[in-house]
């Protein structure tokens, strides 16, 4: 199970990631087109695609797993917060950053999969911690 949930984030990751590096001119074009000042945008434009595809290389190894997992609750923690108040009508206009094909969808889609995904990652880091107990337990027992 562990690695079903692990293979989808890393998918996700790398996808939202490389497309916005790929799509560079229209991603940079969509950051600045959100709510927030242009400075941050300008940095969002960069960092975010950065922390995706470096989140996906946490996933990667065993040994940083936990920290992708737990990046990845905390990236879509963030995603959703802004999601929930774009479809609530909280700002003035309705920016869109999306990654290719989820650019189709609504902003209640958007956060339902945001909501699995957050879902997936917690259960991650629950799987991981557990792994890390058996660990412990066995490296007890021979000791």
């Amino acid at each position: 199970m562990d690695k079903i949930f692990n293979t989808i984030l890393i998918l996700l990751w790398t996808y939202t990631g490389l497309d916005k590096l790929i799509r560079r001119k229209a991603s940079r074009n969509a950051f600045h087109n959100q709510t927030f000042p242009s400075e941050l945008a300008e940095v969002l434009a960069y960092a975010v695609p950065m922390v995706e595809l470096l989140i996906a290389l946490l996933l990667l190894s065993s040994v940083t797993r936990w920290w992708g997992y737990l990046g990845s609750a905390l990236l879509l923690t963030v995603f959703i917060t802004y999601v929930g108040l774009i479809w609530v009508g909280a700002f003035p206009r309705v920016p869109c950053n999306c990654a290719g094909i989820l650019e189709s969808l609504g902003w209640a889609e958007h956060f339902v999969l945001n909501m699995i995904c957050i879902g997936i990652a917690i259960w991650g880091l629950r799987l991981e911690e557990l792994i890390r107990l058996k660990d412990l337990k066995i490296e007890k027992l021979e000791n």
